[in-house]
């Protein structure tokens, strides 16, 4: 590798990234199994290749959170209104499967109280509540258990309801896109590496959604399926994604090496 940056300079961005970390994002400078490097690789390539991927988590993450937001609140909405008389549906067993109702008992534990002050407040307020009513408790559970608890709503009116407000209307599809789509959040949420990334399964075919070379498990696919999901909430959005996307990946247009990665990896293809 040429280090092409001043020794202070490299220090510094081990001491920062990390020597193990940035080790992933020199992996695909490598030519073979004893760690040699292609010729003329730059220690700056490498950064710069770390950067693109931070660029994308801060990126994602914005429309990630929208979606995240925009599902839980129709989850509570709708679900909240249609069992009045159940404040705490999200564990009642006449309407979500016993299987996620132990679940929440597990995660809804004196730290989850303590930690949320709503919930804390109500609980002080109302001390023979074993839950505080959904609208209060289901905004601070993950996106991870709010799809579960949707996932295990016994009536499936309101789950095809909100699948087809995000433009869906096979219910099951909807549900293996969120999948992914929480997948990419959890990475973006926790700084984990981005650009390589490929789902265990393939994403649901859709017709509005053109995955390029067919290939429905890279990060380029995930991307579409959020720009879709965006979509449904705010063209605005959509078309602020994809201008961001679009302005970062031809920024390292002319680096023949990143833009091999971002074509290879990520899988995205550049307008002609």
């Amino acid at each position: 590798m040429i280090l092409d940056y001043d020794e202070s300079k490299i220090k510094e961005f081990l001491l920062d990234i990390g020597y193990y970390r940035l080790g992933f994002y020199w992996n695909p400078f490598e030519k073979d199994g004893n760690h040699n490097f292609v010729e003329n690789t730059k220690f700056s390539d490498v950064i710069k290749l770390y950067y693109l991927d931070v660029d994308l988590r801060n990126i994602l993450s914005k429309y990630l959170n929208r979606i995240e937001v925009n599902f839980r609140t129709k989850v509570v909405y709708y679900a909240s209104n249609k069992h009045k008389d159940s404040p705490t549906w999200f564990a009642d067993p006449s309407i979500v499967n016993r299987e996620v109702i132990d679940k929440i008992g597990d995660y809804y534990h004196e730290n989850f109280i303590r930690s949320n002050k709503p919930i804390k407040n109500h609980h002080k307020k109302y001390i023979n509540d074993k839950y505080a009513p959904a609208w209060k408790t289901i905004e601070f559970f993950t996106f991870g258990t709010v799809l579960s608890i949707f996932r295990n709503l016994k009536n499936n009116e309101i789950q095809e309801r909100i699948s087809k407000e995000f433009g869906i209307l096979n219910l099951s599809k909807f549900i293996n896109l969120l999948e992914k789509v929480i997948l990419v959040r959890n990475i973006c949420a926790h700084g984990g590496i981005l650009f390589d990334m490929r789902t265990p399964k393939g994403l649901s075919v859709l017709p509005d959604i053109t995955y390029n070379n067919k290939d429905r498990s890279s990060l380029d696919s995930c991307i579409k399926v959020i720009s879709f999901l965006i979509k449904q909430i705010s063209v605005n959005r959509h078309e602020e994604l994809t201008m961001e996307i679009r302005e970062l990946f031809e920024s390292h247009k002319e680096n023949d090496l990143l833009k091999s990665i971002i074509e290879n990896k990520i899988n995205y293809v550049y307008e002609k």
